[in-house]
């Protein structure tokens, strides 16, 4: 564009329209990174993270599978064995699945309801650091030669002192703590952002299913996380303070310790699963070239899954003895569950009939979250029967269930979108043969991998044992599953393969286009890899699907033809003068902080001090950081809208109150 003159006041500051703004100057390198408050790069921070943890929580699947080949294993010691699964657990839970989801999220969320940034963009650049800090601390127990033993559920009394005597149980309540405080922080921000910044004619329900997905995950996360927060202080305190909530022999409850942590912990499986939802609900339409079948039906369905996943909690503990009219209403309340997620499937196969379908990388990962996440829901429907789950529990029917639920459903999802959104987060695709072998060698090895282990589980093979004796006939099944995760692992290694090609073939090209798919959300108005900006001006929206009605209608014989070109639609992305939020060091100081506490409580309480002091100079310097800084080390005239800014700006043009009323016509 030459020069914008819209009137989008941006930065709180209402009196000014957008052109008056000085861009930031970026002060480039490193320390670009570690004070950005862009939420596209904080999303690629999150991202990386997630992918540096999934390559850690991956070498140690590997080790478990390479210890369970064969009877008798003694690749590592059973105490090894244990820190190895819990620490595999809980990577893939709270340091692999939680923030891959908000990487996606951070990056296309302000993206896809047309907003300039998120509504607070220090604090989001807090959520991530404090994840990473988290995350780190949690992984110094390996240093430390401690790392937690008593699985990724923490199961009391075996939690406790007397049988988990070091800190890696400490590690577990304190890490889990840090990186819980960035999830919180995350949740309302973004809930924020959604209901005060979308662009002008947005309502709620022109919002993409992707958006309305991480919508509800957010107030998952944000009535969740508090619980589990609670569980963990007080696991703390019993280790070490004296307390004795969960110790039976001083009248605490054990049982306290499963309903605290699953009243959190079934939330959170739809937590980790309704992102990838989202993910396909995008790419499904796109590469059928048609409209999400059922719109309203999909966000409704997500909603109800958010809503009953509160409900559930207690068919975990079917074995735990909370007495049978207990297991017959959480029986009944989990398979009442299966419904709105089986509305979703038929949604997505409604979608795909009858479409011009083209099965590229992102739609084969797409399909194939609906076929494993089909496989996985059935199988759990089998664990609402209490019968069926007295024989199921602690074997490795359960192992298989989860991982096609998570593993199916939740990664092969943020692989489709990784195939779909590369081009605009990066400026390029990743290529189409390599991850098409990425696809089908992942397929392939995790149906290897983990469908033997449903076979495993009803012969009778115990979870979390480190070896087993020969002739109860689960050597078979057992070296087939580790050849199985070792083809995944190729699978990865094609990706990554893939990532660096693609990015060398690149090089010195110009970018993709700004429509590489013929996409249907605002995301794609932008320019490919997305302006610093975003927008270089307000989009007004009249109907779902936004972008894909600009291009397209349909005639007097109601075929669809095209209206305009996606060039003569997007924006050039070359807005000057487009006020953006400072950059800071302080999330990352305060960050700092956390950890030193940590390390203080377990081991020596002075250490707390230093710790506390660097929090607590942060958040003093945060809060007169000058929202100009001429003198900054990235420029000057970067007011900073952290505070109010867009939420404020925005609240009055983003209202549903006003918004236009007219649908435009709705092309099937």
């Amino acid at each position: 564009m030459s020069e914008q003159t819209a009137e989008l006041t941006v930065g709180g500051d209402a009196a000014q329209p957008l052109g008056v703004y000085s861009r930031p100057k970026g002060g480039g390198g490193w320390r670009d990174w570690i004070t950005t408050v862009d939420h596209k790069k904080i999303g690629i921070l999150y991202g990386g993270a997630a992918l540096l943890f999934f390559f850690v929580g991956g070498f140690e699947a590997l080790l478990i599978r390479l210890q369970l080949a064969t009877p008798n294993g003694t690749v590592v010691g059973a105490d090894l064995y244990n820190q190895i699964y819990t620490m595999h657990g809980v990577t893939m839970v709270f340091l692999v699945i939680m923030p891959m989801a908000a990487a996606f999220a951070n990056y296309l969320l302000p993206l896809q309801i047309g907003a300039r940034d998120v509504a607070f963009p220090r604090l989001n650049a807090l959520s991530f650091w404090v994840f990473l800090a988290g995350g780190l601390f949690l992984n110094c127990a390996w240093l430390f030669g401690d790392a937690p033993d008593g699985g990724w559920f923490a199961y009391s009394p075996n939690t406790g002192v007397s049988f988990s005597p070091g800190h890696g149980m400490d590690f577990y309540a304190i890490g889990l703590q840090i990186a819980g405080i960035g999830s919180l922080i995350s949740a309302m921000n973004l809930i924020v952002t959604v209901l005060n910044m979308r662009a002008p004619g947005m309502t709620l329900f022109k919002m993409p299913v992707f958006s309305w997905m991480i919508l509800v995950v957010q107030f998952l996360l944000l009535f969740a996380v508090p619980v589990i927060t609670v569980a963990l202080f007080l696991l703390l305190f019993d280790r070490n303070f004296g307390s004795n909530f969960f110790n039976p022999e001083m009248g605490g409850d054990p049982l306290l310790w499963q309903h605290l942590f699953w009243i959190f912990g079934h939330p959170e499986v739809y937590i980790l699963i309704l992102p990838s939802f989202g993910i396909v609900s995008e790419v499904i339409p796109t590469f059928a070239r048609k409209p999400i079948f059922g719109y309203e039906f999909m966000v409704f369905s997500g909603i109800a899954i958010g809503f009953m996943g509160w409900g559930v909690w207690a068919h975990h503990m079917f074995v735990s003895g909370i007495g049978p009219i207990s297991v017959g209403a959480f029986t009944l309340s989990t398979m009442f569950i299966a419904v709105p997620t089986g509305v979703k499937i038929l949604n997505w196969l409604a979608t795909m009939w009858g479409g011009k379908i083209r099965l590229n990388a992102a739609m084969l990962f797409a399909t194939g979250v609906v076929s494993m996440f089909t496989i996985g829901g059935l199988s759990g429907v089998t664990h609402s029967l209490s019968p069926a789950d007295t024989q199921q529990t602690d074997t490795y029917y359960i192992v298989a269930h989860f991982h096609y639920v998570i593993f199916g459903g939740a990664l092969l999802g943020f692989f489709a979108g990784f195939y779909f959104w590369w081009p605009k987060v990066f400026g390029h695709k990743l290529g189409e043969t390599l991850g098409k072998w990425n696809f089908w060698t992942m397929i392939v090895g995790f149906n290897v991998t983990f469908g033997p282990m449903h076979i495993l589980g009803l012969n009778g093979m115990s979870r979390r044992i480190d070896t087993y004796s020969p002739g109860f006939g689960f050597e078979l099944w057992n070296m087939v599953a580790t050849i199985g995760v070792f083809i995944i692992a190729l699978g990865v290694l094609f990706f990554v393969l893939n990532v660096i090609l693609s990015a060398r073939r690149a090089r010195g090209l110009p970018p993709e286009p700004p429509d590489p798919w013929d996409a249907r959300s605002l995301e794609w108005f932008t320019p490919n890899p997305t302006p610093v900006h975003n927008f270089d001006e307000d989009i007004e929206v009249s109907s779902l699907d936004e972008f894909w009605h600009r291009k397209w209608t349909t005639d007097e014989n109601g075929k669809v033809v095209r209206k305009a070109t996606a060039a003569e639609v997007c924006q050039a992305g070359d807005a000057e003068n487009v006020h953006l939020p400072s950059p800071s060091y302080w999330p990352i100081v305060m960050s700092a902080g956390m950890p030193l506490i940590g390390f203080g409580l377990m081991y020596n309480l002075w250490l707390c001090v230093p710790g506390a002091a660097l929090v607590l100079m942060a958040i003093y310097a945060w809060v007169f950081e000058p929202p100009d800084d001429p003198d900054g080390p990235f420029g000057h005239g970067h007011d900073d809208h952290d505070d109010h800014g867009d939420a404020e700006a925005g609240d009055e043009s983003a209202s549903d109150e006003g918004a236009p009323q007219e649908e435009a016509a709705s092309v099937e």
